[in-house]
């Protein structure tokens, strides 16, 4: 570890909890959007349009296939659409009919959260699932009628398919029901105790704030008092979070996805990208082939940090080499075991003179840096100044690349 801190107690509170910690070096996760609206092409969002069960036969259905896409990108977690808005259930739940177990898929007898979940285990991802609250598909509930089927699905996705560590909340149509939160809460904490919430009610994570992949520069985990890490979430194909037939070409290229790291998990948050299973059960052939280009790009680029000298002189950090390089970027980590302190910083190139190239007020969980290509060499060095701070803070880690 580098930096200010001598073991004893940091000034500032709000400290993150281990799964939150934990929850951060994954990094970069997969969205499944899949279910009934697969197969209805066009359908949108709260457009009430009726959709047949009878529709859902993913023929060539492969949780596999869609994990080990999943691994082969980097990713470290895999978000799959249990329930979405239409209420369609991808598992034979007991509180609708409106579910695979009134589908042709497997003869009725499927179980699209159980290979999932199999899949996360066997190829050793984090499980997260994805329930939206509210729905307009299935019959209409209203008040604890609604809670109670809330709960015992939530219940049936907790309890029958062991250890889930992500649970994916949508709060997308909720607005016009009061929810009993902590009913919600107590039955999701008794059930999973270790599981991480998204978003809604006691939230352990939040959403960034939009659907670009994008983090604002700058962005810090402590709102409001709180410690909540940050998710930023987009669509490998922008225009549609279900599969569709029309938007192939919309597939984003390599740079792109390359670009939404650095703005993402280089700004201290995670970046969970959506690919859509196409009407098989399969991902696409061209969308898994990029996935897996980008954990190769990503990869190739952070393989091998150039080995440099740290020195450290009050609040400034000094990395140099004893021979000629040429850095691209610095990586730059705050350890938060203890909370986020550091409050400003700045990178110049130091040579006697400093030459500013960044200034920030955050690094948190990691901070991804361009820099120009110069000569770091003897007294040629890359300068990090830690300007402002709450407390004592800690630098995890500065690496050149």
């Amino acid at each position: 570890m580098i930096g200010l801190y001598d073991g004893g107690m940091f000034v500032n509170g709000a400290v993150p909890t281990g799964k939150q910690l934990e929850f951060m070096d994954w990094e970069v996760g997969v969205f499944f959007h899949f279910g009934i609206r697969t197969f209805y092409e066009g359908h949108t969002d709260w457009d009430g349009v009726p959709m047949d069960a009878a529709a859902f036969d993913p023929a060539e259905f492969d949780a596999g296939q869609w994990i080990r896409t999943a691994k082969a990108g980097g990713a470290r977690y895999a978000v799959m659409t249990a329930k979405h808005h239409d209420g369609f259930a991808l598992w034979p739940s007991a509180y609708t009919e409106y579910s695979v177990k009134n589908a042709p898929w497997r003869g009725g007898k499927g179980d699209a959260v159980k290979e999932f979940v199999s899949a996360c285990r066997e190829y050793g991802l984090k499980t997260g699932l994805y329930y939206s609250p509210a729905q307009f598909g299935s019959r209409a509930m209203q008040g604890k009628e609604y809670d109670d089927y809330f709960v015992n699905q939530i219940s049936e996705l907790l309890r029958n398919y062991g250890k889930i560590d992500y649970l994916w909340f949508d709060g997308c149509g909720s607005d016009g029901h009061a929810y009993d939160e902590q009913r919600i809460i107590r039955t999701i904490r008794t059930l999973q105790p270790d599981i991480l919430i998204f978003n809604m009610w006691d939230p352990d994570t939040r959403w960034v704030g939009n659907e670009d992949g994008v983090a604002p520069p700058d962005e810090r985990n402590v709102r409001d008092g709180t410690f909540l890490p940050y998710e930023c979430d987009c669509k490998i194909r922008p225009l549609n979070w279900f599969f569709s037939q029309k938007d192939a070409g919309t597939l984003r290229p390599l740079s792109n996805l390359i670009g939404l790291y650095d703005l993402s998990v280089g700004r201290g948050g995670n970046l969970l990208i959506n690919i859509a299973p196409d009407r098989r059960g399969l991902l696409p052939e061209a969308d898994a082939a990029r996935f897996a280009e980008f954990g190769e790009a990503i990869r190739a680029r952070f393989a091998d940090p150039i080995p440099v000298r740290i020195t450290q002189e009050g609040d400034c950090l000094y990395l140099s080499s004893d021979t000629a390089v040429y850095p691209k970027t610095l990586v730059l980590e705050e350890d938060l075991t203890q909370g986020e302190h550091i409050d400003g910083f700045r990178v110049s190139y130091h040579f006697g003179p400093d030459i500013p190239l960044h200034t920030g007020t955050a690094v948190g969980h990691k901070r991804i840096i361009p820099l120009p290509p110069m000569l770091t060499e003897g007294g040629r060095r890359i300068k990090i100044e830690i300007t402002a701070h709450t407390g004592e803070y800690r630098i995890k880690s500065a690496k050149l690349y």
